[in-house]
């Protein structure tokens, strides 16, 4: 990791609707579905690590929680909740709990391609999280609004590729078949 002090916070407090809720703490392969990308995160040396749960968040080892207030807020205020959470970190990034099988290896490419302003991972030509944003964009990630996170910040930034397997976010069911089909499948 290079000198910047990085923080990472995992996204971990979503409603879960199309899912039916609580789906983060839904066994995949053995263990909670927020626990695959936590422990690939918690492998990386990272000066923080936060967590932005709701109550049905499951156990996040070596992460810090901070839960969001009120429950059902937008993604929006899960992102400026995190950032105000910051102190003397010179980056932050940002995964979602629901992303299962981001390897470790795409994290670490990431931060080492960082060049302290910004970097998205880009899936099918489109650039989203996990994202990488440098301090002197904190303020713009506190400003958000609605459901719709970051994506429009990273429209223009560097990125690291990810096969869109791998980009797999889970909404449904059939996605956290299709995930445990892959993991199986290693």
């Amino acid at each position: 990791m290079s000198d910047l002090r990085i923080a990472t916070i995992l996204l971990a407090a979503g409603r879960a609707t199309r899912f039916g809720g609580g789906k983060l703490g839904t066994a995949l392969a053995g263990k909670p579905l927020a626990r695959h990308v936590a422990d690939s995160l918690s492998a990386l040396p990272f000066d923080r690590k936060i967590a932005l749960c709701s109550t049905q968040t499951p156990d996040l080892p070596r992460f810090s929680r901070i839960l969001l207030d009120p429950p059902d807020a937008p993604l929006s205020q899960s992102i400026a909740t995190g950032v105000a959470a910051l102190t003397d970190e010179d980056a932050v990034l940002f995964a979602l709990a629901d992303m299962p099988l981001v390897p470790t290896d795409h994290f670490a490419r990431l931060i080492a391609q960082f060049d302290g302003s910004m970097i998205a991972t880009q899936v099918d030509g489109r650039n989203m999280v996990p994202a990488i944003f440098g301090k002197q964009h904190f303020e713009a990630l506190k400003t958000l609004v609605g459901d719709r996170g970051a994506g429009a910040l990273l429209n223009d930034a560097p990125s690291v590729e990810l096969s869109p397997e791998l980009a797999l976010d889970i909404d449904t069911l059939e996605d956290l078949q299709s995930a445990l089909e892959h993991i199986k499948g290693r």
